[in-house]
């Protein structure tokens, strides 16, 4: 053996183990995040296999079946009203190639009778709703519902309206900064510190290089939630419009990295909660909170409501026996 090596081995050794044990145990080096909610039911667009998305009929149906948590988009008209619309330009969901941006909260369209499912396709939703609910509204309607309001565009005006409105309304620590840019993050940061944010898709691609790594268990992390996608839904619910992110190879291998029970373990055990997007089937509801995700946005509030109902019971029932094996088995499905 070299003699670099007699050096190299135990350094190594000794990283690996120690690196294991504070994956193990965060609390040693990190306090947990306090969040005042926990997210197991997140209703994506309101649910938007059930009424048309990010409608206030969504809203209010997805409460109904007991959702956690609300997602929404948010853009802002040529008179300054922050609207709940998760595209700028509103020809896929009205049949008016008109931008947000262009209009006053007046002129704005309605959306058309009925919207194809986006991570179901051939699946359609309808409803009495077809109005943009300004997001004002949507707080008035639901003040103690945490509320992930995702900010679609890098406009600062934007940003700042939201955030006064979530002052206004005194639900800071119920909501979530979402935003899939560095650059608008930022700026939600400046602006209102206090709220809880997401990883940015670059932040999570950082995640897991820590985390393959070993050296997440050392390193601080401001996000109190990861939002991502699970990758066995692309080429069956989800299709990216980049072609690269469809290959089959990559797929496999994207589902392999990330959906790691020991990962999701480690950020839930310091209060970091994971919601995958945007499951529509019992089937990968099963396989999400097998593989220790906190909880799961879907397009389909009433239909997760009863799988968690059966879930729990199953749970309950498995809890009589041998917890190992219980583990085990989730540990086989994930």
């Amino acid at each position: 053996m070299f003699p670099p090596l007699y050096y190299l081995v135990p350094v190594l050794g000794g990283y690996a183990v120690t690196s294991y044990y504070l994956l193990k145990n965060p609390h040693i080096l990190h306090k947990r995040k306090r969040l005042p909610f926990h997210c197991r039911h997140i209703s994506h667009r309101g649910g938007a296999g059930e009424r048309i998305e990010n409608t206030l009929e969504a809203f209010d149906n997805a409460v109904v079946n007991h959702t956690d948590l609300l997602e929404l988009d948010c853009h802002m008209t040529k008179d300054g009203q922050v609207v709940v619309s998760h595209d700028g330009n509103l020809l896929r969901q009205t049949g008016h190639d008109v931008n947000i941006c262009d209009l006053t909260y007046q002129e704005l369209p309605q959306y058309k009778d009925s919207l194809e499912v986006t991570f179901f396709p051939g699946h359609k939703s309808s409803g009495s709703d077809h109005r943009i609910p300004l997001l004002e509204e949507v707080f008035q309607r639901h003040p103690d519902k945490p509320i992930n309001v995702e900010v679609k565009v890098d406009n600062g005006e934007l940003v700042k309206k939201i955030s006064e409105l979530v002052k206004k309304y005194q639900r800071t620590e119920r909501t979530i900064w979402a935003c899939t840019t560095d650059t608008v993050m930022r700026k939600c940061r400046k602006e209102n510190p206090d709220m809880p944010v997401m990883f940015t898709p670059r932040r999570g691609a950082i995640l897991l290089l820590l985390y393959y790594t070993g050296l997440l268990p050392f390193v601080p992390l401001p996000e109190s939630v990861v939002e991502t996608y699970m990758p066995s839904l692309i080429n069956r619910t989800y299709f990216p419009n980049n072609s690269l992110m469809r290959n089959r190879f990559l797929v496999y291998l994207q589902d392999k990295l990330m959906m790691r029970k020991n990962l999701f373990q480690h950020l839930e055990a310091r209060g970091i909660q994971v919601y995958l997007w945007v499951l529509n089937q019992d089937s990968d509801y099963q396989r999400a909170y097998d593989c220790g995700a906190t909880g799961i946005m879907t397009d389909y509030p009433s239909k997760l409501r009863t799988f968690l109902q059966r879930y729990d019971e199953e749970q309950r029932a498995r809890g009589a026996g041998p917890h190992e094996a219980a583990a085990g088995e989730q540990q086989d499905r994930c």
